[in-house]
């Protein structure tokens, strides 16, 4: 299990629509982060504050200045800090990131699941909440 390497693919395809914000985050936004909450329509995310209409990727999501003509692209969120918890906690599984072709998984994980899991746990301990929240 690598490290995430900023390829985008997770946040390019859940950014349409197919994450959400919990009430707590949505108010929290409202008061704190008017930027992302004007974003925000009938407590589900990513619409454009114009048109109202759903946005076909997060409005967050940027792509990092590349360091070489040669480097790979690289994204960033600019609500890192405040990004949903659906962020946060993605990947949680090892089936969910070879769906969606993640670029963390490496081959030696898909011999033994469970190893690549605890591994991925690992990596995500700071993500996610603890068991005894």
């Amino acid at each position: 299990m690598k490290e995430c390497n900023q390829c985008g693919k997770c946040c390019i395809k859940y950014g349409n629509g197919a994450l959400s914000a919990t009430t707590e985050e949505i108010d929290l936004w409202e008061l704190f982060n008017p930027e992302i909450f004007e974003f925000v329509k009938n407590n589900e995310i990513w619409f454009d504050p114009e048109s109202g209409l759903r946005l076909t990727t997060c409005p967050f999501l940027e792509i990092e200045s590349p360091k070489s003509a040669l480097a790979q692209t690289k994204y960033i969120c600019s609500i890192y800090l405040d990004r949903p918890e659906d962020c946060r906690h993605y990947p949680s599984r090892i089936a969910e990131m070879i769906r969606d072709e993640c670029e963390m998984i490496e081959v030696v994980d898909l011999s033994d699941h469970k190893r690549a899991q605890g591994k991925l746990d690992l990596l995500m301990q700071d993500s996610r909440p603890s068991e005894n929240s």
